[in-house]
């Protein structure tokens, strides 16, 4: 991955939208699309790939829709990230390919820099969980309107 692209962006949206509203059952693809301004089809391609590496997981019928298959806290940004977009890289020489991208990795001198940096940002979103972003998020939407948003008896939760 060289950039995070729109497809990580909302996938991580979706994902965080999932924890906010997990007190409500399943999540229609409808419903994540409305609340992220994001298309419903494009939900369905996210969460596909989101559900093949067992992020998540689908219900059917009435009352159907998506839920995480694992506990928020245990999900991060960038196991979420790599689903959607592939290895954490900042340039494509430091992706774990069978064939080097580039024939001057032995004598290049910023390889080291770019294996490193690359390195930090995996850990970075390595540490950061779905719990930490849906306690971000309602930090932030109380901050702004502290009456929306809030769940039965004007409690706000993410699980």
């Amino acid at each position: 991955m060289i950039r995070v692209s729109t497809r990580g962006r909302y996938a991580l949206r979706a994902m965080v939208d999932l924890v906010l509203h997990a007190g409500e059952g399943p999540a229609a693809r409808q419903d994540i699309a409305a609340r992220q301004d994001i298309s419903a089809d494009y939900v369905a391609q996210l969460f596909r790939l989101l559900r093949e590496a067992g992020l998540v997981e689908g219900v059917k019928g009435p009352g159907g829709g998506y839920r995480l298959a694992q506990n928020p806290a245990t999900i991060t940004a960038g196991d979420v990230l790599r689903v959607v977009e592939g290895p954490v890289a900042v340039v494509r020489c430091v992706l774990p390919d069978d064939e080097p991208s580039c024939n001057r990795l032995d004598r290049c001198v910023t390889y080291p820099l770019w294996r490193r940096l690359s390195a930090v940002m995996s850990d970075f979103l390595d540490s950061v969980t779905l719990q930490d972003l849906c306690d971000e998020a309602l930090l932030l939407e109380l901050s702004a309107v502290p009456a929306i948003g809030r769940g039965v008896g004007g409690e706000a939760s993410c699980t």
